[in-house]
């Protein structure tokens, strides 16, 4: 099979945010609590953090992440977390049926963040609270001094404010799990409020309102319309949130979701045209799509904690999904579905980061490991900066339950400020190689300066704290060809399999 490529130096899709590439830690399982915080772990630092996990969490070079939920948020209150450790109150988080110590608030948060060369997202309690508690906690978290919330702070053990520029304006508000879930128009009205008086203190924080929690929920996509004809003018970005499963097994069917994805994306887009045309507005609103991930391995063992059989456990094991090679192809594909649309979506959150539907995983007392999806994770993170070229495709596809016309071949490229070029691919095909064919039109690429593949491994293959075996290795067989006005980059992509190529003059 041959997939034809046309790579234009001038046909771009826009420049990358690099907080494409962020992720989230919630309250919530493992993810804090024997997660990033574990005192008394032989690798804990003086805080108590993990640096086992914060070195992977720097190999991953994580631009930000989203904290403190998720669902937790919607009945959490900040304040909890604030003080003396041994003054902060055990509280019920009713949304996963588990009991908080509060042991890690924002402070230590903040600290961790600082220690893994990350910048804090944070989200405000739009569910059970409301506006006053949203400006409270911006006054906390980023006033310098001289006002009760900010010397509070200070007293509090930090005298420079975090200065926080991302905030979210609540978490998928649309959903009847959510705790204070409201109707698109009371949302809208509270989001535009809370946006409001946030303003009102700062016109310069980046402000995140609540899209649809997935695209199949019934509201979708009048929930859009009417949240962002309320907010449009006071908000940077519309939140999208999408899960990835494959309950059946049915491996075409799966490597197809990116499909729907796109649809998701492309739908939100133009709902986002259509209102800044409404409003006759300048001000352009983009996409936060700040959760995604793989998610179905471990739903079958959390149902007892989920339902209460379990009582209020402290940071039980949930969301554990152990990561196989199938998922490696399928979270290849999403990254490439948002550097495709990266004009658009501005901002990514990987859920979650450490434990939780992660790519890092770690054994209390014991080791941190990279699961299989690390690796599409890294090296999207790592190469997939810069400037998203708009690649014209030819490759033969398929059709499947859930999308036609799906291309067996997954590509995407990124032109980064050196003039290197990194395209990523994915082979959707379960048994045929593709003979890729890249028409280099105006990129003076002449070298591989790199070539890593993971593939030839069974779907179920995963990988544990004893041993790696999904991983990448040098990829071979790829040739690249000067040519006046371009080039010509050749190379065997093997069947399910990943592979980033980059070029270099």
């Amino acid at each position: 099979m041959r997939a034809r490529v046309a790579a234009n130096i001038d046909f771009v899709v826009g420049e990358i945010d690099p907080r494409l590439y962020g992720s989230f830690i919630e309250h919530l399982g493992r993810a804090v609590y024997s997660g990033i915080y574990e005192p008394g772990h032989a690798s804990a630092d003086a805080n108590g953090f993990r640096t086992d996990v914060i070195d992977l969490v720097r190999e991953l070079d994580v631009p930000i992440v989203r904290y403190p939920g998720g669902n937790f948020v919607s009945a959490y209150n900040w304040e909890d977390g604030i003080g003396p450790k041994e003054d902060r109150p055990v509280r019920l988080d009713l949304a996963w049926h588990t009991s908080e110590t509060n042991e890690v608030g924002i402070h230590e948060f903040a600290d961790w963040a600082e220690a893994a060369g990350t910048q804090m997202m944070l989200a405000v309690n739009l569910g059970s609270r409301g506006l006053d508690e949203a400006r409270a906690f911006v006054e906390y978290v980023n006033h310098p001094s001289g006002t009760y919330w900010s010397d509070l702070r200070r007293k509090n053990g930090r005298e420079d404010p975090w200065g926080v520029k991302m905030w979210c304006l609540g978490n998928e508000m649309d959903g009847p799990w959510q705790i204070g879930q409201k109707t698109a128009d009371e949302y809208g009205r509270l989001a535009f409020e809370t946006a409001k008086a946030l303003r009102a203190y700062d016109t310069s924080l980046e402000l995140v309102v609540c899209g649809s929690s997935t695209p199949t929920m019934a509201t979708y996509p009048a929930w859009e319309a009417t949240v962002l004809d309320y907010t449009y003018d006071s908000v940077d970005y519309i939140s999208l949130h999408m899960y990835f499963k494959n309950h059946d097994k049915d491996l075409p069917r799966y490597l197809s979701l990116p499909a729907q994805l796109d649809d998701y994306i492309q739908t939100v887009a133009g709902i986002i045209r259509m209102t800044k045309a409404k409003k006759r507005s300048k001000r352009d609103v983009y996409i936060s799509f700040d959760e995604w991930n793989v998610w179905y391995h471990s739903e079958a063992q959390d149902k007892a904690t989920l339902q209460g059989e379990d009582g209020w456990p402290i940071a039980p094991p949930l969301l554990e999904d152990i990561y196989d090679f199938a998922d490696v192809l399928q979270v290849g594909a999403i990254l490439n579905t948002f550097i495709r649309r990266a004009d658009v979506v501005k901002v990514g959150c990987l859920a979650q980061l450490v434990n939780v539907i992660a790519p890092i995983m770690t054994v209390k007392d014991g080791p941190a490991w990279r699961q299989t999806t690390f690796w599409p994770y890294y090296y999207a993170s790592r190469y997939g900066r810069g400037t998203a070229l708009n690649l014209a495709l030819d490759c033969p596809g398929y059709d499947s339950a859930v999308a036609t016309g799906v291309p067996y071949l997954d590509i995407s490229a990124v032109r980064a400020e050196d003039g290197t070029v990194a395209f990523f691919c994915v082979n959707r095909h379960e048994t045929e190689e593709i003979a890729l064919d890249v028409a280099l039109q105006g990129l003076p690429l002449s070298r591989i300066v790199m070539d890593k593949v993971i593939a030839g491994h069974a779907l179920d293959a995963t990988n544990g704290p004893g041993e790696e075996p999904v991983a990448p290795v040098d990829g071979t067989g790829a040739e690249v060809v000067a040519e006046p006005g371009g080039g010509r980059l050749t190379a065997p992509i093997a069947p399910l399999s990943y592979r980033v190529i980059r070029l270099g003059d």
